[in-house]
């Protein structure tokens, strides 16, 4: 594969330094990827059901599952669910500091869970000691719609100050019970809000962020939205994990975070196709031809680049740049390009089954090279 991204001081992002934690076998901030996160919403006491959810997710590319554990039922359906996943799994506890603690011993690698909302400081520290008993990472999750009353009182309404504020009382429990491997994150449904909080605590605290716009909404309008949002931060270098909250499958919110981050070059999975957004000059139809391609490219991990052009125009320039192209001519035919080259004309009829098997082989002879490296390596 090309490296098409050296060298350029201008697409560069500087990462906001933080310190490192692990959520089981997956480090979350400082030198590490930014990770892609999801949550199930089947009813975690249907461990079969879960576990089926969560195998899709890590199919997608997932590298953290987060699983609610609202009772008694779920949590004892969780050793069975933590036991079937290869990717680790965030418990989600609201306020029952008991559900965190079987979620601990039920094989949880991190607890969400805000210390100053469960009880007694009998209670959180119980709960600490459980962590840490247990080899569980902590994410405190602020939201704007479920700050504390004091601080609505205070504020007047949920802003960015209120959320900062809020993060960093639970985070100071935590710190004075001498736990220290915990994220936080600041959410809201407004952008702005989110961004803002973000913005403020990414200033005063040095550890992970994980980012989001909380109930973002419909799979469309909450795509444009968390890009909007999520990408700001990730320009700016904040931001170590992330989710994308959407009203839809679940599975979707893996893709679009992996969407996201290979925009901005910050991660790479998958196949990563440019195409045009076709006109009359296209000798093919570009809009069923990409459609049709981006479905049957879909299993493909290894990060690699497609450009499909409808024509002469930019065809051949974008095709410099990606692996794999195909640059529509006239006479029902196009050029082929294989690693930034003209290589050989294909009918368009045929281009789609072609390109396909073109990627194939190329992932394959990827990953082969990578596999002979890790062997030498050890």
């Amino acid at each position: 594969m090309q490296d098409h991204h050296h060298v350029r001081p201008w697409r560069a992002i500087q990462r906001r330094p933080s310190r490192k934690i692990r959520v089981g076998n997956v480090e979350v901030g400082g030198d590490a990827p930014i990770t892609v996160q999801s949550m199930t919403n089947t009813p975690t006491s249907d461990a079969g059901a879960t576990i089926d959810q969560i195998r899709a997710l890590e199919e997608a590319g997932a590298d953290i599952v987060r699983v609610s554990c609202p009772d008694e039922d779920s949590t004892a359906a969780f050793k069975a669910i933590a036991k079937a996943a290869v990717v680790p799994l965030v418990a989600d506890i609201h306020f029952h500091y008991r559900r965190a603690i079987e979620a601990a011993e039920a094989g949880a690698a991190c607890l969400r869970i805000n210390p100053g909302n469960i009880g007694s400081a009998d209670r959180v520290r119980e709960v600490i000691q459980a962590a840490k008993d247990h080899g569980c990472s902590i994410r405190i999750g602020v939201n704007a719609g479920s700050l504390e009353r004091e601080l609505l009182e205070r504020y007047g309404e949920p802003c960015p100050e209120a959320m900062v504020e809020s993060a960093l009382s639970h985070a100071r429990i935590l710190q004075d019970h001498d736990f220290h491997e915990f994220k936080i994150s600041v959410k809201a449904s407004d952008l702005f809000l989110t961004v803002a909080a973000y913005q403020q605590l990414s200033e005063v605290i040095d550890c992970p962020l994980h980012l989001g716009i909380t109930e973002a909404g419909p799979l469309r309008t909450g795509t444009i939205k968390s890009s909007i949002g999520l990408g700001s931060l990730l320009w700016a270098g904040i931001g170590d994990t992330i989710r994308i909250s959407l009203a839809a499958d679940p599975v979707e919110e893996i893709k679009v975070g992996f969407d996201i981050l290979k925009s901005m070059g910050l991660r790479h999975r998958g196949v990563n196709i440019i195409a045009c957004p076709s006109c009359a000059r296209q000798g093919f139809n570009v809009i069923e031809k990409v459609g049709e391609l981006e479905q049957r490219l879909a299993h493909i991990a290894t990060p690699m680049s497609v450009s499909i052009i409808g024509c002469v125009v930019n065809g051949p320039g974008e095709a410099l740049m990606t692996d794999i192209g195909f640059t529509g001519g006239g006479k029902g035919s196009g050029m082929v390009y294989v690693d930034g080259k003209p290589d050989h004309k294909m009918d368009n009829e045929r281009m789609i089954d072609h390109v396909v098997e073109l990627v194939e082989a190329k992932a394959a002879e990827i990953e082969a090279a990578k596999a002979a490296e890790k062997v030498a390596a050890e």
